[in-house]
């Protein structure tokens, strides 16, 4: 799979893949986005649409890789998100794409972020100011991507598969290529919920 062509001389491609191997070849030359497409799982979808917004985990904090499962349970237990089969096996997942995200990395510590979203704050196409970021769509719509063009904004726009994770490659990533892929939040649309998992190098 691949964005449209790049203005000269950005890193604009896209490597996709059913295996989470695939997230790997971020490093490799002209790649910007590395997305593992993951099988939906139906009833993971209906528990987590069915959580009330105040009750969805939010989460800013900085931990080594191991010890993000704990974290991300922490997270849980404060907001009083409903336990049982589905909410351990969000921590779980989570905890192990950012244990994979760390290996890929070399990072030795990690920014954990759970955010709610409700709101149109990050619907400008943009580029992260950081190496490289991991993003999970938990709940509503997969975040849109596309590569930058003379026109501006991406056309056509792209958005990730539901359960999808990926890792994009932002503005400070360590190598000779920059960066033409931008993306963001998609639209938020009345009385929406997401829920998105953020993982950077600390």
């Amino acid at each position: 799979m691949n964005a449209p062509a790049p203005l000269r001389g950005l890193a604009a491609h896209v490597v996709a893949g059913d295996r989470p191997e695939i997230l790997a070849r971020i490093g490799e030359p002209g790649v910007a986005a590395a997305i593992w497409r993951r099988a939906e799982d139906p009833a993971f979808a209906a528990w987590v649409d069915s959580i009330p917004p105040e009750r969805l985990p939010r989460l800013r904090t900085e931990t080594p890789p191991q010890g993000a499962a704990a974290t991300l349970g922490a997270a849980l237990a404060a907001a009083g998100t409903p336990e049982g089969e589905h909410g351990a096996h969000m921590i779980d997942d989570c905890a192990a794409l950012a244990r994979r995200f760390a290996g890929i990395m070399g990072a030795k510590r990690l920014r954990l972020r759970l955010d709610v979203v409700q709101d149109d704050g990050c619907r400008r196409f943009h580029l992260d100011n950081v190496p490289a970021r991991l993003l999970l769509t938990l709940r509503g719509r997969g975040t849109e991507y596309g590569a930058l063009s003379e026109a501006g904004d991406p056309d056509p726009v792209f958005r990730l598969p539901a359960r999808a994770a990926a890792i994009f490659r932002g503005a400070r990533w360590p190598g000779p290529e920059a960066t033409g892929l931008v993306h963001r939040s998609p639209p938020i649309r009345s009385g929406e919920t997401r829920l998105l998992l953020v993982v950077d190098i600390a």
